[in-house]
């Protein structure tokens, strides 16, 4: 059985999902790469560490060759864009954001599920290499409860490929998630997920989980369709498409989205449930 009261926060950045999961009540097991933001988050959550509430992992998860350091590829720009794979990297450059290459410590993530347990919930937020600790888990004959990741918005293909894993894992209801829209989440009261508690969330934040969520469960072959949409308005509205490049157009998108406050397309999260039948 998951435990109940464990959730890992993979990629945990300058704790603002963690601090959520820890007011709510829960334990966290949380990892991040970026050496400056472990020291950030040592800090801002002393206490919970000394409680035993929160353990930070320090390292990039990576597929193989565990005993080894790693390139990381630290954005020097936005520090959310930190990530092992260097063609990422290039793309972030392309978009003007430099990184700076530094090693750091290679993370077995099987190993790490060994010894904490299979959490009840599992956010994944890696910057590229969210599929490999969902593969992981294929290891392991419990699965959380409640999973997410950050999904693929360029190729369909590779969307497809997600869906397909998450199935294969035993995932069976989803719901679809924009980035965009989290800072203006409302818990639920009361919550379904521990105690209610009011939380403000932050822009970066991954925010409500579980059965907390808006909207309704659907099955896979919904959110295959509803990706299909997301993907279409990507492409006529979304970073490189020609109303987002021109002059005009951008800065009526600009208004319209400040006056409207209805998100442009972006980035999406997957969050995936383990139904019994």
């Amino acid at each position: 059985m998951p435990k109940q009261n464990l959730i890992f926060d993979v990629g945990m950045h300058k704790g603002e999902d963690t601090d959520y999961y820890l007011s709510k009540g829960f334990e966290v097991v949380a990892f991040e790469a970026d050496p400056d933001l472990v020291s950030f988050c040592k800090s801002r959550f002393i206490e919970k560490i000394k409680e035993k509430k929160l353990t930070i992992i320090e390292g990039a998860i990576v597929e193989k060759n565990f005993e080894n350091k790693v390139k990381f590829f630290k954005n020097k720009k936005n520090s959310v864009w930190g990530t092992v794979i260097e063609d990422w990297a290039k793309r972030n450059q392309n978009e003007g954001a430099d990184s700076e290459c530094i090693e750091v410590n290679s993370i077995n993530f099987k190993k790490c599920l060994e010894q904490f347990g299979i959490p009840y919930y599992m956010k994944i937020d890696i910057e590229g290499m969210d599929v490999v600790c969902c593969k992981t888990l294929l290891d392991f004959s419990e699965r959380p409860k409640y999973l997410s990741i950050e999904s693929e918005k360029i190729k369909f293909t590779e969307l497809e490929t997600e869906f397909n894993l998450l199935e294969k894992m035993g995932y069976n209801k989803f719901k679809i998630i924009q980035q965009d829209g989290i800072s203006k989440q409302k818990e639920k009261n009361p919550s379904q997920e521990k105690k209610f508690i009011d939380y403000k969330f932050i822009e970066g934040s991954s925010g409500l989980f579980g059965e907390d969520l808006p909207g309704n469960w659907i099955e896979k072959g919904q959110a295959i369709k509803e990706y299909e949409r997301i993907f279409y308005l990507y492409k006529v509205f979304g970073d490189k498409s020609f109303l987002r490049q021109n002059f005009l157009t951008k800065y009526f998108l600009k208004t319209f989205r400040k006056i409207t406050g209805i998100p442009l397309p972006g980035w999406y999260d997957t969050h995936a449930k383990i139904e019994d039948n």
